[in-house]
C-alpha cells in the first residue's frame, strides 16, 4: 500500500503522511442493499451519562455489512471493488455471487477486481478463499478467524495483520497469533486464506488535531496536568511527575497483570504473547 508525503502548503500538511488508496476502485458508491444507519453514542450510555471518555464530534458514518461468516459455501463469487470502510481500518471487497447475491467481505492484501473468490470445504487455497482450519496447510498466513464454529470472524481483521498456521493437535489448529501469542483453536472454525489489507495502516500521520476530531477523537487530558480530585497523577507544585503511573481509578500502568487468572480460554493458550520488556 502506497503512502504519500503532502507538501507543506499549510501547517496541517506538513507533518501529514496520508494514505493514496492506490488499491481502492476509482468512482464506486457503497452497495446500497448492505447499507445500515449507524448513531453515535458520544461516549453516553442509555441514561445520557459519559462512560467513556475522548469521544464525540466526528463525521456521519453509514455501517457497511460485512460477511464474517463466509457461509455461502460452494458458490463462486466475483470481486466487483475494493472499498474504503470508515468504521475499519482494513479495506473491504465488494463480491457479487453466481446467482446475483452480493456480499462485503474484509479484502486481503493483494487482491484484484475480478478474481475469483469461493467458500466453505473444498475450496481452492487461495487469497481471499474461507476454508475450515482442517483444510488449510501448515505455515499459511490466515486472517478473520472463528472462535467458535458458525460465530463468524472474530480474530485477526485489523490492518495488516495475519495469523500463521503452526500446526494440528487432534481436534485443534495451533496458531500463532499477530501478538505472538500460541493458542489452540478448533479445527471445524473457518478462516480466511491471506493477510488483511492496508498493511502501512501504522505508518500514518495525521497532520494536526482536527483530523483525529473529523474521526470521532476527543482530546485526552494527561493524568499529571489534572488536580488531585480528577486524578490520582494530579496535584503538586510546578511538573511534578505524579509517581507511579496509573488510571483514573487507581489501576497502575505499569507491570501489574490485568488479566483474570482463571478464564477458560486459559486452557488453549498454548504460550502468551511476549512482554515489549522480554
Amino acid at each position: 500500500m502506497p503512502l504519500k508525503k503532502l507538501n507543506p502548503v499549510t501547517p496541517g500538511t506538513r507533518f501529514r503522511v496520508a494514505n493514496a488508496f492506490a488499491e481502492l476502485t476509482k468512482n464506486v458508491t457503497p452497495e446500497k442493499s448492505l447499507l445500515s444507519d449507524y448513531s453515535s453514542t458520544g461516549g453516553r450510555n442509555n441514561q445520557g451519562r459519559r462512560t467513556a471518555r475522548h469521544m464525540g464530534g466526528g463525521h456521519k458514518r453509514r455501517y457497511r455489512l460485512i460477511d464474517f461468516k463466509r457461509d455461502k459455501d460452494g458458490i463462486s463469487a466475483v470481486v466487483s471493488s475494493i472499498e474504503y470502510d470508515p468504521n475499519r481500518t482494513s479495506f473491504i471487497a465488494l463480491l457479487t455471487y453466481a446467482d446475483g447475491e452480493k456480499r462485503y467481505i474484509l479484502a486481503p492484501q493483494s487482491i484484484k477486481v475480478g478474481q475469483k473468490v469461493q467458500s466453505g470445504s473444498g475450496s481452492p487455497i487461495e487469497v481471499a478463499n474461507a476454508l475450515p482450519l482442517s483444510e488449510i496447510p501448515l505455515g499459511s498466513a490466515i486472517y478473520n478467524i472463528e472462535l467458535h464454529p458458525g460465530q463468524g470472524g472474530v480474530l485477526v481483521r485489523s490492518a495488516g495483520t495475519s495469523a500463521i498456521m503452526m500446526g494440528k493437535e487432534d481436534k485443534h489448529a495451533v496458531l500463532k497469533m499477530p501478538s505472538g501469542e500460541v493458542r489452540r483453536i478448533l479445527l471445524t472454525c473457518k478462516a480466511t486464506i491471506g493477510a488483511a489489507s492496508n498493511p502501512d495502516h501504522n505508518l500514518q500521520s495525521m497532520g494536526k488535531a482536527g483530523r483525529y476530531r473529523w474521526m470521532g477523537w476527543r482530546p485526552r487530558v494527561r493524568g499529571v496536568a489534572m488536580n488531585p480530585v480528577d486524578h490520582p497523577m494530579g496535584g503538586g507544585e510546578g511538573r511534578a511527575t505524579g509517581g507511579l503511573p496509573r488510571s483514573r481509578n487507581g489501576q497502575f500502568a505499569k507491570g501489574q497483570k490485568t488479566r483474570s487468572p482463571h478464564k477458560q480460554s486459559d486452557k488453549m493458550i498454548i504460550s502468551r504473547r511476549k512482554n515489549k520488556a522480554n
